[in-house]
């Protein structure tokens, strides 16, 4: 049963994010350890950071609503791929190794892939 109540918690925790992003995107930035740009970068930023955490408290939220696992795989596949990129721009690229968010970013898509994959096969029993 905790694998229906997961989801709604990684979802809640990556609310905040998504919510600063959209309303004080600075703050937001300063929370990721990076600067907040100006100009057309700070759209980008602005606009790519608040999709990517948007996205996943919209998986997470169906998932939870529709006890359907694709939407927490969905969710756990875009973190899991940002933990990766991550750990590529510190062994090529030189970036400080961002342990912290590396370390969340694998929990939480942990946390949803095992949560998927109970509700799979609750989803295959009814």
């Amino acid at each position: 049963m905790v694998y229906r109540i997961i989801p709604g918690l990684v979802a809640a925790l990556l609310a905040t994010t998504a919510v600063s992003w959209l309303f004080d995107p600075a703050a937001a930035a300063a929370g990721l350890g990076m600067p907040y740009l100006d100009g057309i970068g700070r759209s980008t930023q602005v606009g790519d950071f608040s999709a990517f955490f948007v996205f996943l408290v919209i998986m997470c939220v169906m998932g939870v609503i529709t006890q359907t696992g694709h939407y927490l795989r969905s969710a756990s596949l875009l973190l899991l791929l940002a933990a990766i990129f991550r750990t590529m721009a510190w062994a090529l690229y030189g970036a400080e190794l961002a342990t912290t968010f590396i370390v969340a970013e694998l929990v939480m898509a942990g946390l949803l892939f095992f949560s998927a994959s109970r509700i799979g096969q609750q989803a295959e029993l009814v």
